[in-house]
């Protein structure tokens, strides 16, 4: 295995603008008393009566403080996960990735700091596979490797677009909300279009292809804050072809209360090698 295949199978198969790895299982929990639902336009469907306002526009609005760029957040999914800041006052952001665990044939994890204009990142590969590929011995420096900004530039993988800050995209994933109902006090549950949600950065073109029709009718919940901003979305992909069924949650919290990223201390940084490259591209 080459690295730049290693690259491949594990990548693009994952985060930072998550995919969010398949394999394993996520169904939704079935609430007790179904709540009247509501379609796209905030009418209420024959089988319960309206709601009040509109659900849809709600959730609409909750996006809107996440363009303002000073928030923490998670991404969790199918032995995914990923948490991290984005904190456009002083142009920063970083993320921590881990994918797969103690018992996989290959495990990554990625430490990742932004700081306009630079950008660093402190890679670990393990497990059986990672010991058996001598080029791994060049990228498990245990330092933060400093990142050609030129060279990452439009990789979604390491580069960061501070016109664009929100890692999930949930902006663009409510706009495809085709159904939505409340179940409670800042809390919704629905279907959503996800076709276009390789565009936010939430899943990936092949699993969305995989779904075929059912992207078009992917069961979620969300939750918004008593202030009307997003918390919490979580998408119930369901099974297909050789994927199992699974869950894909992103938590925003600490609106406008982030902390600037920390660079990296100038002793635990190195230039990134051309290896590095190799593996994201």
């Amino acid at each position: 295995m080459t690295v730049r295949r290693l690259g491949a199978g594990l990548v693009a198969a994952a985060l930072i603008t998550p995919a969010l790895a398949a394999c394993a299982s996520g169904t939704g929990t079935a609430g007790s008393t179904p709540s009247p639902t509501v379609t796209a336009s905030g009418t209420a469907s024959p089988s319960g009566a309206p709601v009040a306002g509109d659900a849809k526009q709600a959730l609409l609005d909750s996006t809107k403080e996440i363009s303002n760029g000073n928030f923490r957040f998670t991404l969790a999914g199918a032995g995914s996960t990923a948490e991290g800041l984005v904190h456009q006052p002083s142009q920063s952001a970083a993320m921590k990735v881990a994918i797969g665990g103690p018992s996989s044939d290959l495990a990554m994890k990625l430490d990742v700091i932004h700081f306009k204009p630079d950008s660093w990142v402190k890679l670990e590969l393990t497990g059986p596979t990672a010991d058996s590929l001598p080029a791994i011995k060049q990228l498990n420096l245990g330092k933060y490797q400093h990142l050609d900004q030129n060279r990452i530039k439009g990789n979604r993988s390491l580069g960061f677009d501070f016109e664009k800050v929100d890692p999930a995209g949930s902006a663009v994933l409510t706009q495809g909300i085709t159904e939505v109902r409340s179940t409670g006090t800042g809390a919704y549950a629905g279907t959503i279009d996800v076709t276009k949600a390789a565009e936010a950065g939430s899943l990936n073109a092949a699993t969305i292809a995989a779904l075929g029709t059912q992207a078009k009718t992917v069961p979620f919940t969300a939750k918004v804050d008593p202030q009307g901003r997003l918390s919490e979305l979580v998408l119930q992909l369901p099974a297909a072809g050789q994927t199992a069924a699974q869950e894909v949650k992103m938590t925003y919290s600490d609106y406008g209360a982030a902390t600037a990223a920390q660079k990296p201390p100038a002793d635990q940084v190195v230039e990134a090698p051309a290896e590095l490259y190799s593996l994201f591209n």
